[in-house]
């Protein structure tokens, strides 16, 4: 992703502390374009030409080998004490996190097949049939493999989003009432639980004319319910790394859980400033001084060209390398969930996708 481009980059922008939440709803104006966020240029053509040379899109033959057995292992969402919260991963970067008494879709991309990309090699790991009632949902970016509209349009259009800045305009078009579009490090509550938008080294098109008219980001999700501090989870969304990471550490110190992308990352050259390898993503959860890491953008849609199995393999390594306890390493299979106790970390509740998975149906 650093090849040429037609457009100048600007360093990164100062942001002020944590403020005040906003409220749910708010219609707020914002700038034409977000391209002043931006950490490295966007592709050129020369680069976009060098990839079709190289026919680096999707993975060989060699890496689509053993497919069948990515892992894959659904069960039913387990209940969730009270004061704890729960993970659910349903495959690439959707997620269900169930905390404060709050049911949370983050990403939900529950379709078969999104634009440009082949059909999801596993299924969605919670049918939408089984899945509690939502009670709000975050958004990364508007990418579709993260933004998808005809998920979008399963729910009921009074269900909270909370969306990157520059963003609201197209799901109010779609008829949700209440969208609360916020700017990095902006926060906003819904009942007890807290949301703040925190930067990611990212950007965002979904047309050809909308080139980072809206912005990208992650979102740390907090349960405020309790006496003290509750879980704090972190979920990246899409992300490149860079400085950013031990920012948010710092402003959002405490951190449960980080739900971090490995996936997405072949060729380098292409990918490496807006996708995290598996090295790279041990580092982040270094920065970001998180307890556990959770391992999402992988194993759901072809969309670069490593092998199919190697993010996860990689991924351990780089942890027993690093000397992290191996089990604040969560690699759960699609489907699987994992609690978090209001004292720490438990005992997984699914099997880890190391375990011989369920074939795909």
């Amino acid at each position: 992703m650093t090849d040429q481009t037609e457009t100048p980059v600007a360093p990164p922008v100062s942001c002020g502390e944590v403020v005040t939440p906003h409220p749910l709803g708010e219609v707020r104006t914002w700038p034409r374009s977000f391209a002043d966020r931006l950490t490295a240029p966007l592709p050129g053509v020369r680069g976009m030409s060098r990839l079709a040379r190289e026919h680096a899109i999707r993975p060989n033959a060699e890496g689509l080998r053993h497919i069948h057995r990515l892992p894959y292992a659904p069960q039913p969402l387990p209940p969730v004490p009270a004061g704890a919260a729960c993970v659910t991963w349903a495959g690439h970067a959707s997620w269900i996190i169930r905390t404060g008494g709050l049911t949370v879709l983050a990403d939900p991309v529950w379709s078969r097949r999104i634009l440009g990309t082949p059909a999801r090699v596993t299924p969605v790991g919670v049918r939408w049939a089984d899945l509690p009632p939502i009670d709000a949902v975050v958004i990364s970016h508007n990418h579709y493999d993260h933004l998808d509209a005809p998920t979008l349009r399963r729910l009921p259009r009074d269900t909270p989003l909370f969306v990157p800045a520059g963003l609201g305009q197209w799901c109010r078009r779609r008829g949700f009432g209440t969208v609360t579009e916020l700017d990095w490090w902006e926060s906003a509550r819904l009942d007890g639980v807290r949301f703040d938008f925190v930067p990611a080294h990212h950007w965002s098109r979904r047309t050809l004319t909308d080139t980072c008219r809206s912005l990208w980001g992650g979102w740390v999700v907090q349960d405020t319910t309790g006496p003290g501090d509750g879980s704090r989870i972190y979920f990246a969304g899409d992300t490149g790394y860079g400085h950013w990471f031990a920012e948010i550490g710092r402003r959002h110190p405490g951190i449960d859980l980080a739900l971090l992308p490995i996936g997405a990352y072949d060729p380098r050259w292409w990918l490496g400033d807006v996708h995290t390898d598996p090295e790279e993503a041990v580092r982040a959860y270094e920065d970001l001084g998180a307890r556990a890491m959770a391992p999402m953008h992988w194993a759901t849609f072809l969309l670069s060209a490593e092998p199919v199995h190697e993010p996860l393999s990689r991924l351990r390594t780089a942890w027993q390398r690093a000397g992290h306890p191996r089990d604040r390493l969560w690699d759960l299979p699609i489907g699987g969930s994992r609690l978090l106790e209001p004292a720490g970390v438990t005992a997984p509740t699914t099997p880890a996708s190391g375990a011989t998975p369920r074939a795909p149906r």
